[in-house]
């Protein structure tokens, strides 16, 4: 997997909306999952990103030590700020095209759930070293009636680099949602049903869902049989 990749899985999942900021915004306080997607569902796509943003760094920065010691509990911070956010089903039947009309309910449950445990255990712990003076967050014009939307942010890397990352918004009943990041023109949607497209062709759905189970890192599963890299 590419630097950018690993960036993309980073940000996408451990700190998609943690790694933004609002430049002169608030600390908000920290809300449980279904408070804040009830929040989030009068909010528009900015506010939404900017809301989840400042939970996930307030709590980073209130034991920043203990999530590098522990990455695996940064988890927590993801399913309380993020997953009320993130269109899983969405972006997963995206990821997996064609194949999703034909995977069984539970098949692209199981696909779901592996995907988005293999991208936290294997990403989680890239938030640890973001904070809020490296991130940025646009403002975005959005028409009322408009269902589609594009967050622009800026991530400022170590080296001193800026790196652009999009994330497009759709509109559901429940508020904003985010289904795909796109980082210095990479969709991640688009990235991931290519490694997965070809495996899934090769040896079946099921194949790849136990090896995201077992821990492998979703970039790698394009390079086994089928996968033509």
């Amino acid at each position: 997997m590419t630097r950018v990749m690993v960036l993309l899985s980073g940000l996408w999942l451990a700190g998609g909306f943690g790694l933004v900021q609002a430049q002169g915004a608030a600390a908000a306080p920290a809300a449980a999952p279904a408070a804040a997607a009830s929040a989030a569902a009068g909010q528009g796509p900015t506010e939404v990103v900017q809301t989840a943003a400042q939970g996930m760094l307030g709590d980073l920065d209130k034991d920043r030590d203990t999530y590098r010691r522990d990455p695996a509990k940064i988890g927590n911070l993801v399913d309380k700020y993020l997953l009320p956010h993130f269109d899983t089903e969405f972006s997963a039947r995206l990821v997996l095209g064609q194949h999703w009309r034909t995977a069984t309910p539970e098949q692209r449950k199981h696909f779901i759930d592996a995907f988005y445990h293999s991208l936290l255990n294997n990403y989680g712990n890239a938030l640890t070293d973001f904070t809020a003076e490296r991130l940025k967050i646009f403002p975005t014009r959005v028409d009322p009636d408009a269902k589609r939307a594009t967050v622009r942010t800026e991530v400022k890397r170590s080296n001193g680099d800026r790196v652009q990352v999009n994330y497009y918004m759709i509109k559901t009943p429940d508020g904003w949602k985010a289904w795909d990041v796109v980082i210095d023109g990479i969709s991640y949607v688009n990235s991931y049903r290519e490694d997965f497209g070809a495996q899934i062709e090769a040896q079946g759905i099921d194949a790849v869902i136990k090896r995201l189970e077992s821990g492998e890192k979703p970039g790698a599963i394009g390079k086994q049989t089928g996968g033509g890299k």
